[in-house]
């Protein structure tokens, strides 16, 4: 069973702490993240830009409406994703604490999600 997991930090208090020590904590992700693959859960990740470089499209009158930026607002900003293989919500809870989010990024507000990856009728929905 394949999890998409959710990375997120608070860029303000990302943006607070001291550059070395910013570079410290995240530059433990891509030997974390070779362990994962290693291991054979890890089947992609990847970081994302800040949300000034992202655009959202909602529907409106049948047409998409693009705009700057997320569009939900929060104080907490998805700043990577991965996608893991695991056996069952245990599991991929277990691989995803690996990830330094989930561990070491209290001072920038790291926290993970772990979404179960299916199609919607999988799930109830539409049924």
């Amino acid at each position: 069973m394949k999890f998409l997991c959710l990375a997120y930090y608070e860029p303000e208090k990302m943006g607070a702490m001291p550059p070395a020590e910013l570079q410290a904590m995240v530059s433990q992700c891509p030997a974390r993240d070779a362990e994962l693959k290693a291991s054979g859960h890890l089947r992609v990740s990847a970081s994302l830009q800040g949300p000034e470089a992202a655009i959202s499209l909602r529907p409106t009158g049948a047409q998409p409406h693009v705009t700057d930026g997320p569009f939900a607002e929060s104080k907490e900003m998805v700043g990577g994703f991965f996608i893991i293989e695991a056996a069952d919500r245990e599991e991929a809870v277990r691989i995803a604490s690996l990830h330094p989010a989930a561990t070491l990024g209290e001072a920038a507000g790291w926290g993970i999600e772990v979404h179960p990856i299916g199609m919607w009728l999988d799930h109830g929905v539409g049924q």
